[in-house]
């Protein structure tokens, strides 16, 4: 078989994908995992309680909010943020493990940490997922039935302001058909590895190319 003429580099590329609370980005990652096997899914960590059918070390790691502060202070995440009352973070160590190796991660993480890692990490890929209406992203807070009224008011309210760092991402998704909008992250991530600055070399190794060299030189 002829080998590739394309050399990329041997870093993994990390890719963070964010959005505001039920817009259905963990329903688009899990559907873009079921498709392919060259990603590695982090898993963040959270002091709010699990719900229904969410399993810990599957979902989240699920922590106390004294066990959480712990590895703040022993600066063990790559980033975190307090959302409804709640921590989320990223494990550190996995994290850079895995890229060291040359996996290609993915993050699913509240917009406040996204931001922590553009500052500290800026070849992060970030993609930002939408509904399709805010009326629409209502209904969808209520139907998951896991929060009182003035924790779903609270979640509607923060989306307004997340809206507005759309801009500090590289792409945008509309999550109004999930089976489309996971072929788009999809399609962000394929032209993303095609991308010049990804590739290390151009390896040219075949008789022909080395015949022609000899001429021209």
């Amino acid at each position: 078989m002829k080998s590739n003429m394309l050399r990329t580099k041997k870093k993994g590329q990390l890719y963070v994908v964010s959005g505001p609370s039920a817009c259905g980005k963990d329903s688009i990652v899990k559907k873009l995992l079921e498709k392919r096997n060259d990603l590695w899914l982090s898993i963040s960590c959270t002091s709010r309680k699990p719900r229904p059918l969410e399993k810990d070390g599957v979902d989240y790691f699920f922590l106390t909010k004294e066990e959480f502060e712990e590895k703040i202070r022993q600066n063990k995440l790559l980033e975190y943020a307090k959302y409804a009352d709640n921590y989320y973070g990223t494990p550190l160590e996995s994290i850079e493990k895995h890229l060291n190796n040359g996996d290609d991660v993915i993050l699913v993480i509240e917009i406040q940490g996204a931001l922590q890692i553009k500052e500290i990490l800026p070849d992060t890929l970030f993609i930002f997922i939408l509904p399709p209406t805010m009326k629409e992203l209502k209904r969808r807070l209520e139907n998951r039935g896991t929060e009182d009224k003035a924790k779903i008011d609270k979640r509607f309210l923060r989306a307004y302001e997340e809206i507005n760092e759309v801009s500090k991402y590289n792409y945008v998704v509309v999550n109004d058909d999930l089976d489309v909008a996971a072929k788009k992250v999809e399609a962000i991530l394929i032209s993303e590895k095609c991308r010049v600055d990804r590739i290390e070399a151009i390896d040219v190794d075949n008789i022909e190319e080395k015949i022609h060299e000899a001429l021209i030189s």
